[in-house]
């Protein structure tokens, strides 16, 4: 009996552990969703006071969700605790921070304070594509969650290096982020304070982030970096200067890094087209040299 006590505490101490391990990927993901609540709240108060500051308070929260969302899954790999549960929980999450937040963040940012003082006609027709566009958006969003969780070794259209891991279609939080690093690259002055045509190109990046969602370009997803055969101690240093500069210009920074991920995958679906084009070789025409087997 004295033997059996000692196993049996192993064994449900090991049962709690493993308990814990499955609720630690769960605490990121309720950190994502966590944010993406927070964001909505702050777009929401925004219309009634204080503009500028809950605007930007609003971005930096879906921007702060982008690492929750990341770690959440590469967790949950490496402790081997992947779930049904999990997954589930995590589209849902993607949907609130990166699909309902943002996509009411660009409207009231983008089209709710446009001025009285433009044309009136003008003024209507910016606020109502303003908000169908949006909500495009949105449903981008929420089909690209769609498609990844029913697909299985989705393939794109323009199919990259063989050694890489690339996503279909343009992730979510990396759209959410992009609009959100831009309204915080602007401090979060909405755009009726500034200069009114801001909307018009607003218009069309909130439009071509929903069209890249659904699409099925490649988007490289750098899931092959292997941070654990890395150096720790170099590691740790790069990711302390890189912390550093997107802290202190997170301005420019992370709307820099969002414009890169995004003309990477338009990139990369360009310049596939083109080298189609060019290695399509002419479909080679009959002969017209005699066949020497007629002539001998």
């Amino acid at each position: 009996m004295n033997h059996r006590d000692p196993a049996e505490a192993r064994a449900r101490a090991q049962a709690r552990l493993r308990r814990g391990m499955f609720l630690l990927p769960s605490l990121f993901t309720a950190g994502n969703i966590g944010a993406g609540y927070f964001s909505i709240v702050q777009t929401i108060a925004a219309i009634s006071g204080d503009t500028v500051m809950h605007l930007d308070w609003a971005a930096i929260a879906i921007l702060f969700a982008i690492p929750f969302d990341a770690l959440d899954g590469r967790i949950a790999r490496m402790t081997n605790t992947c779930s049904d549960f999990g997954k589930e929980l995590d589209s849902l999450a993607d949907v609130i921070t990166f699909g309902v937040a943002p996509s009411l963040l660009a409207f009231v940012w983008g089209f709710h304070f446009l001025p009285d003082s433009i044309n009136p006609v003008l003024h209507q027709h910016l606020v109502q594509a303003g908000g169908f566009v949006c909500f495009l958006y949105l449903m981008g969003g929420a089909s690209r969650l769609a498609r990844f969780n029913i697909s299985h070794d989705a393939q794109p259209r323009n199919p990259g290096r063989p050694d890489r891991k690339y996503f279909v279609g343009m992730p979510i939080p990396a759209a959410a982020g992009l609009l959100a690093a831009t309204v915080h690259f602007f401090g979060g002055i909405p755009v009726g304070e500034g200069e009114w045509w801001v909307s018009i190109p607003w218009l069309v990046l909130v439009g071509l982030s929903g069209y890249l969602m659904v699409s099925t370009w490649r988007f490289w997803s750098g899931k092959e970096i292997n941070l654990s055969r890395s150096h720790p101690f170099q590691l740790l240093l790069v990711l302390a200067i890189v912390l550093y500069v997107m802290l202190r210009f997170s301005n420019v920074v992370l709307l820099t890094i969002a414009l890169i991920y995004m003309f990477s995958g338009i990139w990369a679906r360009a310049a596939y087209s083109w080298s189609r084009r060019r290695r399509r070789p002419e479909e080679p025409s009959v002969s017209s040299q005699p066949d020497p087997a007629t002539h001998s």
